[in-house]
């Protein structure tokens, strides 16, 4: 189905369906194994522990992969669309180009280095891959409404801005909440200390996370 469509949509739907099926595999094979509690864990504790973290980390790297590639073609996009609309000043295309690059720099640091192995790489690397994505995709939905109405229709703008304002809402609670637990685990249980930050934290985590994917989605109509 991804090679029948036309141009290169393929690249974006490729990531959404990567992306999901990583974040999705390496949940089930943490519950399966008893790593993690079914209930929101992080992201990051369901590819903590083997097998999993081997899973976790190849498909997440891939998709920082092909996240950047994603971003490249729609820098290219916007830049042949605007040799003729001029909607948008070059420089502030490079720019969004260059933080949406940062935060797949940061997927990647978080695949490489795991939670319990390297917790302040690896927290660094998790705060500049949601930080810098919720500033891309923010940046990006404001381009969106400059290219419109020729390139863009005004429902697809309002989707993706609201996706963005979505995730900036929940990109600030789930560093507070973060920032409040006072140990490294993966291994929770409800009662103890921290565990509603936890809960709280992870929840606004896998908000951002599905966030991206649902914005990338709406990616695919503009690259074919």
């Amino acid at each position: 189905m991804l090679c029948c469509m036309p141009g290169v949509a393929f690249v974006p739907a490729l990531l959404v369906s990567w992306s999901s099926a990583a974040f999705i595999i390496s949940y089930v094979i943490a519950v399966l194994a008893g790593h993690v509690e079914p209930l929101v864990p992080y992201i990051s504790d369901t590819g903590t522990k083997p097998p999993e973290s081997g899973v976790f980390g190849f498909m997440i790297n891939i998709s920082a992969l092909l996240a950047a590639i994603t971003m490249y073609i729609r820098y290219l996009l916007i830049e042949k669309q605007n040799e003729t609309s001029h909607f948008v000043r070059s420089s502030c295309n490079m720019f969004t180009l260059c933080i949406g690059l940062m935060g797949c720099t940061g997927m990647g640091i978080v695949a490489t280095f795991q939670e319990l192995a390297v917790p302040s790489v690896h927290d660094i690397g998790a705060l500049v891959a949601f930080g810098s994505g919720v500033v891309y995709i923010t940046l990006q939905s404001i381009i969106s409404y400059k290219s419109c109405p020729r390139w863009n229709t005004y429902f697809v703008c309002h989707i993706r801005m609201a996706i963005s304002v979505v995730s900036c809402v929940a990109f600030i609670p789930m560093i507070v909440f973060a920032s409040k637990i006072s140990m490294t685990k993966i291994d929770w249980t409800p009662g103890e200390k921290d565990y509603t930050y936890h809960i709280l934290s992870a929840i606004c985590e896998w908000t951002v996370a599905f966030g991206f994917i649902f914005f990338f989605l709406t990616f695919i109509r503009d690259f074919q």
